[in-house]
């Protein structure tokens, strides 16, 4: 079984949605009706009510007579229909906020071939979805405002408050043979260090302890979660709305964006993937050959240890709730960016002293477990350790829009660093230095940025400007000069 929509699953669908003794609270039926006013309320609405009944999708299907449920096929296209000049799925995403993610699908049925359209609609995360500036409910079988029940409102935020991403449905009602089909379980064991289970009532009970599928409702089904589904999909593609979760890795020609040269998207969950993940990334970046007394090897440009650490903090820390993006690095001759959804809950300045608070805490905690990513810490302390080891400029961290970017940097001579560079290093150092208990001096700096020791009126220039900028600060005024330390702003 794929959760695909091909025809099989639209067939399955439309049995399962005309098998309903009446129009419910998060499907609509309709035969040619589509104007694209109320089909945006209805997204609305159908988006807040399934999250209300705890459904993952909501649907729309034309096609369908409202009372009998009887196929009589539509003429409604959705692929052709256009307001002004402008296709009616575009229309709709500009006026939908925050963004759901919707897709309309197209069935024939029949000798005569009579079509059935469906609009499928993610249930809404984090906050109703409205349509126009306005939040819509069913009430019953109605299209209703859901200013005019308050009750129905609060219920609906405090759902959405308490029920985390991660724990939301990703495919329900599947059968025991569909879970194990879906998710890659015998990695899932190999990770947590435990034996594989010879039968399939072990499998799904230790899936079901980690919470990664929950029992439905319904009799000797299940309901495979978001965290099932993202971390431990055999294909991502299976689970339509996370489709456009995978991670992409892109290659450029060289320091902008206007060539790629190879662009590759993982297809597995991010924990069954991520060693898969982490080797496609080292295989395309750009390596250094060194000699050293005995033998000649080649060594990636950025050290492994960091790569993982930030590829790990990208797919944990993301936004999951912003649709249409996912974390995606890039690869360019002189810097490699790791960029996720979401813009970070901790001050980029702090990342490496301030352990992580994560909006995902399920996937960061399993990913823990499964070592992905420090137990404790944010292995930001670890990227710059490594940065420092390997002579390479500071990392940097920032804000872009509503995404988070760490970048790595190519070698660079300490003559060829700009100021910024430098004030950068000498603060990431001076935290580096912090945390392990050190606080940092002129003779550290210089070895930082392998200054000689007749060049120690450099490394000072350098600690005055970081000082300057406000990045760190003395540690003792009152000591001799020559056992002046500093430790960072926050200190």
């Amino acid at each position: 079984m794929t959760l695909e929509r091909n025809n099989e699953f639209l067939q399955s669908l439309l049995k399962e949605l005309i098998n309903l003794p009446r129009e419910t609270e998060w499907v609509e039926f309709k035969e040619n009706k589509a104007d694209h006013e109320d089909i945006g309320k209805y997204i609305s609405a159908l988006s807040n009510s399934a999250a209300l009944k705890g459904k993952s999708h909501g649907y729309i299907a034309w096609g369908i007579s409202d009372v009998e449920h009887k196929i009589v096929g539509t003429s409604f296209d959705p692929f052709q229909y256009k307001i002004g000049n402008e296709e009616l799925t575009n229309w709709l995403l500009q006026r939908l906020s925050p963004r759901v993610y919707f897709c309309f699908y197209e069935l024939f049925i029949g000798g005569d071939n009579k079509k059935i359209v469906f609009l499928e609609i993610n249930s809404a995360t984090n906050t109703p979805i409205q349509f126009h500036g306005a939040e819509y409910i069913r009430i019953g079988t109605y299209l209703k405002p859901l200013r005019e029940f308050p009750e129905t409102a609060k219920t609906l935020w405090r759902i959405l408050d308490q029920t985390p991403y991660e724990l939301r449905p990703a495919a329900e009602n599947v059968s025991e043979d569909d879970v194990l089909q879906l998710l890659d379980y015998p990695t899932f064991f190999d990770l947590i260090n435990l034996p594989l289970p010879d039968n399939k009532v072990g499998i799904i009970s230790r899936l079901e302890e980690e919470r990664l599928v929950i029992a439905s409702k319904t009799q000797s089904k299940w309901t495979i979660t978001n965290l099932g589904a993202i971390l431990f999909a055999k294909r991502l593609k299976s689970f339509r709305h996370l489709e456009r979760k995978a991670v992409r890795v892109i290659l450029y020609k060289d320091n902008s964006r206007i060539e790629a040269i190879k662009e590759i998207e993982t297809t597995k969950g991010y924990a069954n993937g991520f060693h898969e993940l982490i080797g496609s990334i080292n295989s395309l970046l750009p390596s250094n050959e060194v000699i050293g007394s005995v033998l000649r090897k080649t060594v990636n440009m950025y050290p492994e240890i960091a790569v993982r650490e930030l590829v790990a903090n990208a797919i944990i820390h993301q936004d999951l709730s912003i649709t249409g993006t996912s974390p995606m690095i890039e690869i360019f001759s002189n810097r490699l960016e790791i960029t996720n959804p979401g813009a970070p809950i901790v001050d980029v300045i702090r990342f490496l002293d301030i352990p992580p608070r994560s909006r995902n805490e399920l996937i960061a905690a399993l990913m823990r477990r499964i070592g992905f990513s420090e137990e404790r810490g944010s292995g930001v302390d670890k990227v710059v350790s490594q940065t420092e080891f390997y002579q390479l400029p500071a990392p940097e961290f920032a804000v872009v829009g509503n995404n988070t970017r760490s970048t790595l940097f190519a070698h660079k001579e300490f003559n060829d660093m700009n100021s910024e560079e430098r004030v950068r290093a000498c603060y990431f150092h001076c935290c580096l230095k912090y945390v392990s208990g050190a606080p940092m001096n002129n003779t550290s700096l210089r070895s930082r940025f392998n200054i000689k020791d007749s060049n120690s009126a450099i490394a000072s220039r350098i600690i005055k400007q970081t000082v300057d900028a406000g990045f760190i600060r003395l540690h003792d005024a009152t000591a001799n000069r020559k056992l002046w330390r500093y430790i960072p702003f926050w200190a």
